[in-house]
């Protein structure tokens, strides 16, 4: 087990609240995807089969700011970052589609 900060196990905490909340707002777009007519369906799928890989590329990086040590802290930090940034803007142009 690596080493770490009190800062860093704050920040852990606080990316795995965001993904649990993403997770749960995804499984609402799920829903409302399973209650679309079935010429959208096809576009719903695409979008939440888009953002399931988004949200596991997120995870991975995750579970990878977990296990750095102080040394690489910053460089996987900003992975993390950039995957979540790819998440949350697929999600936003996602739930826009869903809405209409």
């Amino acid at each position: 087990m690596t080493e770490s900060n009190p800062q860093q196990e704050q920040y852990q905490a606080k990316v795995k609240a965001q993904l649990d909340k993403i997770n749960a707002q995804l499984d609402e777009l799920k829903a409302k995807a399973a209650q679309a007519e079935a010429d959208v369906k096809t576009d719903y799928h695409g979008q939440m089969e888009e953002l399931y890989a988004k949200r596991d590329a997120a995870s991975a990086k995750l579970e990878e700011l977990q296990k750095a040590g102080t040394d690489a802290w910053e460089e996987v930090q900003k992975g993390f970052e950039a995957a979540w940034s790819d998440l949350t803007g697929a999600f936003e142009n996602a739930s826009k589609k869903f809405e209409k």
